[in-house]
């Protein structure tokens, strides 16, 4: 904690003093003080080993086996004490400075009194410990380093080399993680000077023994040689190393933060408080309000964000059993039971944790601007004279002015008149371009509540409120802005439940309000003209015009309903249809906006989960979307929210599925159904193979085009069609009938490789192929199953490597091959399996139940089993080889992934060819799915 902390007392000149080597507490510890380091107990130890002990060696040994016993008690009494009060985080962290005070002092003692004593030192032979860093704030967690400086008054001599040797010996012996240096005064004035890392740790240094006349010589020292001036070096280190440092970790709202060093973090505290003790001289952060940093209630907010951030890190040390500081998945399931979260109203204990942590990290930003406001009154950061010089004002409107090139509110009571100027302030910084100066900010925050329901039903407030989203092509920066305000809460209050809501999986990057304002930015990039190649459709239909007010309000709704035990489009079309109104939609629009929140979901989920090739799925579709209005809408839309999901999560893959909806649906809308069917397709395909083949003749190009059934030339493009074509040419040629053709192509447009098999046709070999691939980490992404009528199978896969990406070229003759070897039996896809598909450890958190579904009417011709379950490797041959066993033939496999979860959705057919209407087969079959799935799970948890 950023808390003044005692130095223990120490006189420098009796060897013998009692309580010389005793520590002293800096405060209430978490349980009584013997139970955390005994002193009088482990000082008689030391004594009475001393005398009995033979030589030093055996003195030695009996030290750290004293010291480690006092540790691991200490240890063991501080976790205890802990897991009954979980969010005594003070207490906690004294406690174990206190504990390592002790195991410190006693070292010395044992070193300076006993290995080395020194009777009458000569003036060079005095030596100071003191405590630098995290231990020298007394801010430590169980699994903290710990950082001595070893002060002398001149050059080392032999004597204190060997006393700080013993002194370390001992220390490593009990395994403290020891940092160290031994340096003269001059040493730290000089070095500190030089690296402003060891200016820092020097800002917290705390003498705990030995001569303490040298260690108040230094304290005289670094005051008048080092800590001088306004310190703007120094402040601008520190900001530039913060600077760096969150660029490393990653924005605020990454979904398994770094407690320490991400933004928003411990480290963040710390700098705050490092800087105002160098420009103010305060040893305790509560000495920043009478100076008029802070408010009081702001720095309430400081504390609570300190004491609930340093909870978490101690959990985090504790659970793990190591120094770790990243809140991975599996932790954060693990640091909330132990704080005490529970499930609650539909949400899970650890989200309801991870909102809590996450505006907290919110709270630390704040408090960092308003901080940094204040440097820049006292002119701490400079800015460079040339843009001083030359840089041109610009021009604002009465009751603004600009301080320190920051938008600022010249009279606070003049501003407060009017609630209407909590928004107008970000209209008017994003007019001019201009950064909100964090006073205005402050202003703004501590009058939240003059936002009241006529300022939201208020014509001009809407207008404010719109024109933000929709004029000025920055959208994203007032929204996160006010968002992190509670303004957007204020004037939309059903926004304020998904602020910092965690969304417990690893498909989400964010959390719900920061994907919100994700979406926005990803349509505003696209209205700009910045991702025409990338998002060809979508810049088109933007460029073509739609209504922006109706697709900016869905964006802004889409996801309002998360976190209830209710379907979050079902509840969030219901939040829409109060709210669009509130904000000035007509009723045309507003409809327009409830039924894009309603099925902001549809087409994800056709272009992802069904075979976009069938013609019932682009029908079916086409007659939800009912016109090309809405089906321009809600594919903005669609793109916008899957692009904010997380930076990796768009690919080329989902972009020509979503593409090749669109253009079909289209199509449909505009020239009639018809289109859709089967004989049209049929018919351009074959026309398009002649075409490819031209070096082939007439009877051969015929009965390639008759050997197909109907659903092959609907389902694959005829790069495909060619492909095949070729292979099985192959496969007849050689005349081995037991032959397999592979082909294997990169198909970049896809992000995806395609693997082409031809073979003879026998039972259960589409999950032969599905645990080749499995066993050689191709990830599966669709499939397609064709038979010929001359007893072929021609089989599509699309992979990827386990990045997410199409195998290099290279790659794949040595991938060709493995999967000859595995095809041929060479290796046992069941037996391979027990040691290869394992769920790492940081995904066992996520808790995935089992669906499984039988749609009859999503395709004219199969049955649609759909399987939505954990994703692990050897899910899709633990499925499919369940299906062939129970002589259900395989159509084709779409397969989406969303993180850990997988939706595998088989088009199938029964042995007789027909579509699995039976409930009594159904269940039979959901049955043996099940059980392959939990006996698959079992294997890869063992």
């Amino acid at each position: 904690m950023t808390l003044h902390q005692q130095a223990s007392p120490a006189p420098g000149s009796d060897p013998a003093a009692p309580g010389r080597y005793h520590p002293v507490a800096p405060g209430p510890l978490i349980c009584d003080e013997t139970a955390v380091f005994d002193a009088v107990s482990v000082q008689e130890q030391i004594v009475a080993a001393a005398r009995d002990a033979a030589d030093n060696a055996a003195l030695r040994s009996e030290t750290v086996r004293i010291l480690r016993t006092a540790q691991d008690s200490g240890r063991a009494a501080i976790a205890a004490a802990f897991a009954e009060n979980p969010f005594a985080a003070r207490a906690l962290t004294r406690s174990y400075t206190y504990l390592t005070d002790g195991l410190v002092m006693s070292a010395l003692m044992v070193a300076h009194t006993h290995l080395h004593p020194r009777p009458n030192p000569t003036a060079g032979e005095r030596i100071a410990v003191i405590a630098v860093g995290g231990y020298g704030r007394g801010e430590m967690a169980p699994f903290s380093d710990v950082d001595l400086l070893f002060l002398t008054p001149y050059k080392i001599t032999p004597w204190a080399e060997s006393v700080i040797e013993s002194m370390l010996y001992i220390l490593w012996d009990i395994r403290l993680k020891v940092g160290h240096a031994s340096r003269t005064i001059k040493d730290c004035i000089r070095l500190g000077q030089e690296d402003f890392t060891i200016r820092t740790a020097l800002l917290e240094h705390r003498f705990i023994a030995g001569h303490a006349p040298l260690a108040e010589k230094l304290d005289t020292r670094l005051a008048t040689d080092l800590f001088t001036g306004n310190g703007q070096d120094f402040v601008e280190a520190k900001l530039n190393e913060r600077e760096a440092r969150h660029l490393k970790q990653g924005e605020r709202y990454m979904v398994e933060p770094n407690v320490k060093e991400g933004k928003g973090g411990l480290r963040d505290l710390q700098s705050l408080f490092w800087i105002a003790k160098y420009i103010h001289g305060v040893q305790d952060a509560a000495e920043l309000v009478p100076l008029g940093v802070f408010q009081a209630d702001e720095f309430a907010t400081f504390e609570k964000a300190e004491d609930f951030l340093w909870a978490v890190r101690s959990h985090l040390h504790l659970i793990a059993g190591r120094p770790t500081e990243k809140l991975t998945f599996d932790m954060q399931v693990a640091v909330a039971d132990a704080m005490g979260y529970k499930d609650l109203a539909g949400r899970r204990g650890v989200e309801i944790f991870m909102q809590k942590y996450f505006r907290h990290a919110t709270s630390v930003g704040d408090l960092t601007r308003i901080f940094l406001s204040k440097l820049e009154d006292i002119n701490a950061k400079s800015e460079p004279l040339l843009e001083r010089i030359f840089r041109r004002k610009p021009r604002i409107k009465p009751g603004y002015t600009v301080v320190n090139n920051r938008l600022a509110i010249a009279d606070p009571d003049e501003f407060l008149e009017d609630n209407l100027n909590l928004l107008r302030i970000f209209e008017e910084a994003l007019r001019t371009g201009m950064l909100i100066h964090p006073d205005a900010m402050r202003l703004v925050a501590s009058n939240l509540k003059l936002i009241d329901n006529d300022m939201r039903n208020s014509r001009e407030g809407r207008r404010i409120f719109l024109d933000l989203m929709l004029k000025h092509g920055n959208p994203e920066r007032a929204l996160r802005r006010m968002n992190e305000l509670g303004v957007l809460s204020a004037f939309v209050p059903e926004f304020e439940p998904i602020v910092a809501m965690m969304q417990f999986n690893m498909y989400h990057s964010y959390t719900v309000d920061e994907h919100t304002i994700q979406c926005i930015a990803h349509l505003t990039q696209i209205e700009r003209g910045e991702l025409i190649e990338s998002l060809p459709v979508a810049s088109s239909i933007l460029k073509e015009g739609v209504n922006r007010k109706v697709l900016y309000v869905a964006l802004l709704l889409h996801d309002i309903g998360k976190g209830r035990p209710e379907d979050h489009s079902i509840l969030g079309a219901q939040i829409a249809r109060k709210v669009a109104p509130r904000l000035g939609l007509s009723k045309a629009d507003s409809e327009t906006v409830e039924w894009l929140v309603r099925y902001h979901l549809l087409m994800s989920d056709m272009a992802q989960k069904r075979d976009i090739a069938d013609p019932r799925t682009v029908r079916d579709f086409a007659k939800a979307v009912q016109t090309v209005k809405r089906l321009d809408l809600l594919t903005v839309l669609t793109v916008c929210d899957i692009r904010g999901v997380g930076p990796d999560v768009w690919n080329n893959w989902k972009a020509a599925l979503i593409r090749a909806l669109y253009r079909q649906t289209r199509r449909a809308l505009e020239t009639g159904m018809e289109d859709l069917n089967r004989e049209n397709r049929g018919a351009s395909a074959k026309k398009a193979l002649r075409e490819v083949l031209p070096d082939w003749s007439k009877a051969a190009l015929a009965a390639e085009t008759k050997r197909h059934y109907p659903p092959y030339w609907q389902g694959l493009h005829v790069t495909a069609h060619a492909d095949f074509a070729r292979m099985l040419r192959t496969l007849e040629d050689s005349g081995d009938p037991s032959e397999i053709v592979i082909h294997l192509y990169p198909d970049p447009d896809r992000d995806a490789t395609r693997a082409c098999f031809v073979m003879a046709d026998h039972p259960g070999i589409f999950a032969r192929l599905a645990g080749a691939l499995a066993l050689v980490g191709a990830n599966v992404v669709d499939a397609r199953s064709y038979t010929t009528k001359d007893g072929y199978v021609t089989d599509a896969f699309w992979i990827q490597d386990s990045d997410g990406h199409p195998y290099e070229a290279e790659r794949l003759p040595r991938l060709t091959k493995m999967i000859h070897k595995t095809l041929k039996g060479e290796v046992i896809a069941s037996d391979a399996f027990k040691t290869r598909d394992k769920i790492k450890k940081r995904e066992k958190a996520f808790n995935v139940p089992t669906h499984i579904s039988f749609d009859n009417e999503g395709s004219d011709i199969y049955t649609i089993i759909e399987v939505d379950t954990r994703d692990r490797p050897g899910l899709l041959y633990d499925l499919t080889r369940t299906l062939a066993n129970a002589n259900i033939y395989i159509a084709n496999a779409v397969i989406a992934t969303y993180g850990e979860q997988a939706v595998d959705s088989f088009y199938v057919k029964d042995m007789f060819g027909l579509k699995y209407y039976s409930e009594t087969k159904q269940r039979s079959l959901e049955a043996k799915l099940r059980k392959a799935i939990a006996d698959g799970t079992d294997r890869a948890e063992t």
